[in-house]
């Protein structure tokens, strides 16, 4: 491939305390990946994203947006490059869906300024995507938990970002607004934004994404297509389980599992 990837990580090390719980990680994601970040409880998920989003200093290597490194960014045009979803967030409570769409904009107008048409453009697109229009005048408090979802993404949507970080954006949202959701965020690559989000469920990081990277104990052990990272050695010793496709004559690849624990596991 020719030029920078979108989106690196280089040999990136990231500390908590005395612990190092990213160790010499490295990756690359391209315009229009949906990349399903999966491994067991405590195996530095969540404190990868935050690392590539520029939450964490890293203790060694590097993050870097089309072979810049994010170290030399300022805050605003690391929020115009990378938004970062989390799962559950409750926002301010008395703002409105149009409202907390609105400070996706601040990246691009900063403080104390309007919104400009081109600014109003992006949000109406993004409370359309996120299918808001009805709940625009809604408060965040009073939506369910799927449409708070909505409205989260809804705001990192109107960042503009070129890469969009979710962690766990499935969680507690039942089965329907979990496809609504899985939906939602293919359409949103389609159009060239790279995704990765940390996924809990295994079966829905495996027919969503178009690439699975498996975490565990602060180590990449796997990095590929999701039927091949199923069926690998290093997901079962991560989570202590075998994976078994199950399908029926006729279904699309990956579109069932089933799990066994491993003996000892």
């Amino acid at each position: 491939m020719n030029g920078p990837r979108l989106l690196e990580v280089a040999d990136l090390r990231v500390r908590r305390g005395e612990r190092e719980v990213i160790r010499r990680v490295s990756l690359g994601v391209d315009a229009s990946e949906r990349v399903a970040l999966v491994g067991p409880n405590a195996a530095g998920k969540s404190t990868l994203l935050a690392a590539i989003a520029g939450l964490l200093a890293p203790a060694g290597g590097a993050v870097r947006m089309g072979g810049r490194s994010l170290s030399t960014f300022s805050p605003r045009e690391i929020a115009r490059a990378i938004a970062l979803v989390v799962a559950l967030q409750e926002g301010a409570p008395k703002l409105s869906v149009l409202e907390s769409a609105e400070l996706g904009r601040y990246p691009h107008t900063g403080p104390f300024q309007g919104l400009s048409g081109r600014d109003r453009d992006a949000v109406n697109k993004a409370i359309a995507e996120t299918c808001l229009q009805e709940l625009a005048h809604r408060t965040l408090g009073s939506l369910s938990a799927g449409e708070r979802q909505r409205a989260l993404i809804a705001r990192a949507l109107a960042q503009e970002p070129k890469a969009l970080l979710l962690d766990e954006p499935s969680a507690h949202l039942d089965i329907g607004h979990g496809l609504d959701l899985f939906a939602l965020l293919t359409t949103i690559a389609a159009r060239g934004v790279a995704i990765v989000a940390v996924i809990h469920d295994l079966v829905a990081a495996a027919r969503w994404a178009s690439r699975m990277i498996v975490l565990h104990e602060g180590e990449i052990v796997d990095d590929g297509p999701p039927g091949e990272v199923m069926k690998g050695e290093a997901l079962g010793r991560a989570f202590g389980v075998t994976a078994i496709e199950a399908r029926s004559p006729g279904e699309a690849a990956a579109s069932t599992w089933r799990f066994e624990r491993r003996a000892g596991g």
